[in-house]
């Protein structure tokens, strides 16, 4: 599907390139935008900010937008008013990639940054909890099991799920659908947790996604955007609200956040590199390979990202949050976007 639709826009994507080099000579396009995903918009804007040091290219633009809303700018178009690059916080999906190719982004190259882990973290003026999986998706699910039963979540308070849980109200500030984060934590929480109930894996399959995946809309879980620093703020202001973001702001905020256990299992750097946690995933830049050459410094940028100082064990990145990948993994992931090698599904 893919490659058929490539090769319907060919053509397009040729003029589209042509226009580009046009129009960037008129515009006085010097200069590297990148969209995308707010949890890995620190780990992007600093690579920024240590390329523009340089003195060689300009300050890239980052901004933060959602994975979701960064991939669709990303895929809408070539030329000068589209981004170069977008951050990700999960892996493009095949059906983006065909938007790409039907919009003449013909071909798009795959960074793959390191690792995060999602936490669920509240104020540290009150009480450290352990939360097993199946008891975050009972807290934040639109339908629960219940005497065996599916029905509207009836959960006010934590303890109503567990006795052993913290007497206080359900309230969750979490990201919203265009969000690579909420996509993520609904992959490795909201499924993994219904899944533990032989009543919802007992349904037809298009039921069985919805009451896996869909969130409550009552008030216990509420869309705090795309600004991870304002939820922050908020769990500070509420020591009995939990937050759901990337544990590099956790990380950054250790003296007012704590990060639950989940399953025991403490969300801490090492836990997550070793895969002991279980709510981890990795995190993307994807580039827009008809705009290197053509907008000045991206090859360069590429390289500072994929640098040791910069994304390996003691970078500069690590020590925002990133969790590096192995040596082996970063000397390939390296290669490949050097090389500009086309992503595949």
């Amino acid at each position: 599907m893919i490659n058929k639709k490539l090769a319907v826009a060919a053509l397009a994507a040729l003029a589209s390139t042509v226009a580009l080099t046009g129009g960037a000579q008129a515009q006085g396009r010097d200069q590297i935008r990148v969209v995308g995903s707010s949890t890995v918009f620190p780990f992007t804007s600093a690579v920024a900010e240590t390329f523009g040091r340089t003195g060689k290219f300009k300050t890239p633009v980052v901004e933060s937008t959602g994975t979701g809303g960064g991939i669709k700018q990303f895929c809408a178009g070539v030329g000068v008013q589209h981004p170069d690059l977008t951050n990700a916080s999960r892996r493009i999906k095949k059906s983006e990639l065909e938007s790409c190719a039907a919009n003449g982004v013909t071909t798009v190259s795959e960074l793959e940054v390191g690792f995060d882990g999602i936490v669920f973290a509240n104020s540290k003026a009150a009480t450290n909890t352990d939360y097993t999986i199946k008891q975050i998706w009972q807290a934040l699910a639109k339908q629960v099991v219940v005497n065996g039963q599916v029905v509207p979540n009836p959960y006010k308070t934590w303890n109503q799920i567990d006795p052993s849980l913290p007497n206080k109200e359900i309230e969750v500030l979490g990201p919203p659908p265009t969000s690579g984060t909420r996509d993520a934590f609904v992959e490795l929480v909201m499924d993994v947790g219904c899944a533990q109930f032989p009543e919802v894996k007992a349904l037809p399959a298009d039921q069985q996604k919805a009451v896996c995946n869909q969130i409550r809309e009552d008030g216990a879980y509420v869309e705090a955007g795309e600004n991870d620093n304002l939820i922050v703020q908020k769990l500070v202001a509420n020591k009995d609200a939990y937050g759901i973001f990337g544990y590099s702001f956790l990380d950054q905020n250790m003296d007012k956040l704590q990060g639950a256990r989940i399953n025991g299992v403490a969300p801490e750097l090492d836990n997550i590199a070793d895969a002991k946690y279980p709510v981890a995933r990795s995190m993307y830049v994807y580039v827009k390979n008809q705009h290197v050459d053509v907008i000045p410094g991206i090859r360069e940028f590429l390289a500072e990202y994929t640098s040791e100082k910069a994304f390996g064990e003691d970078g500069y990145l690590e020590a925002k949050g990133l969790i590096p990948l192995p040596k082996a993994k970063r000397e390939k992931v390296r290669t490949d976007i050097l090389n500009l090698t086309p992503v595949t599904m």
